[in-house]
């Protein structure tokens, strides 16, 4: 009999995700639960009995939840988590981004590719994350500010992407921007950064299998407005702020791109931001982090995606700040 390896994205524990109540206003989901089966989302309408199934209680209303073995913490409310958010475009505040972002407008949406590639042009999110290569991922998010999520993502394997777009053999890295929009953006108004938000990654980091563009997340085809709508990044071994919000360019370059936190403080901020527990921020310990809602946990070496991405930094030392 033939077994197939488990991918990384399936093998986060359930008891570790993030529960829905964190994204989702609970009150439409009143009675119901949420699980996830074997690193699956599960739907909506099968949340009752893939709960009773499974024996998990993710929903304030039905009980606490375990995390852990000396963990065990009733879930915060929908208002407190989805106040929890840094997408600086909508103000600094964690709150802002759900209290400012209502005005955003995601579609509809295109995105230029340009660059060094033989597929330039302008693409809608559709073109880029086609419904026959929609898949759900459930990932670990370690932001830079010692806090943590488990998240069920849904979208497309930025690999596969990059295939279709045929870049050259001069694009060695790839670079990303987000929209400026002042009228919806009430964020961009002030120089809290040098606006558009960039972000990049090197061409293989951005065809390692883990890297995913977003367009949905707990088994809906729609972000919300202050997670990134319409189309996110998610690099799960490096610190949240290289997954990169509302993306509108992709480039392909040929030199290191501008990023906009390694401009703004780069004693603070490298370009590579892997998630490494031995070093710290300048201003505060990267050893340990804040699983919300659950507690705390030791870090792990890329965010516990040693086995896919460490070779792609032999050579390099990890113990200095990039």
């Amino acid at each position: 009999m033939l077994f197939k390896k488990k991918r990384p994205w399936d093998t986060i524990p359930s008891s570790e995700i993030t529960p829905e109540s964190l994204y989702v206003d609970r009150r439409q989901f009143m009675g119901a639960s949420m699980a996830f089966a074997a690193g699956a989302v599960v739907r909506p309408d099968s949340v009752g009995e893939a709960a009773r199934r499974l024996g998990l209680h993710q929903d304030p209303e039905v009980g606490p939840v375990t995390y852990g073995e000396n963990l065990r913490e009733d879930l915060n409310t929908w208002e407190q988590v989805t106040t929890y958010n840094n997408f600086y475009e909508f103000g600094t505040r964690k709150q802002d981004p759900a209290l400012y972002s209502g005005d955003f407008q995601p579609e509809p949406w295109t995105v230029e590719v340009t660059g060094a590639v033989k597929n330039a042009g302008t693409y809608s999110v559709e073109d880029l994350a086609p419904a026959d290569r929609i898949e759900d991922r459930i990932y670990r998010l370690r932001c830079v500010e010692a806090w943590s999520m488990v998240i069920p993502w849904r979208g497309v394997a930025l690999r596969d992407v990059i295939s279709r777009l045929e870049p050259t053999a001069d694009a060695k890295y790839v670079a990303f921007e987000t929209a400026v929009r002042p009228s919806e953006m009430p964020g961009v108004r002030r120089p809290i950064l040098d606006w558009p938000y960039r972000e990049g990654l090197r061409i293989d980091e951005a065809a390692n299998e883990l890297t995913f563009l977003a367009t949905g997340l707990y088994g809906r085809d729609d972000l919300p407005n202050q997670n990134g709508a319409p189309l996110r990044l998610v690099v799960p071994w490096k610190y949240g702020f290289k997954s990169i919000k509302s993306i509108v360019r992709i480039s392909f370059v040929e030199e290191q791109p501008y990023t906009t936190w390694k401009a703004s403080a780069p004693n603070e901020y490298g370009f590579y931001a892997n998630v490494n527990p031995n070093v710290d921020h300048p201003r505060w310990s990267q050893a340990r982090e804040r699983l919300l809602p659950f507690g705390r946990r030791e870090t792990d070496m890329f965010n516990g995606y040693t086995e896919m991405v460490e070779h792609m930094y032999r050579g390099m030392d990890l113990n200095r700040w990039y």
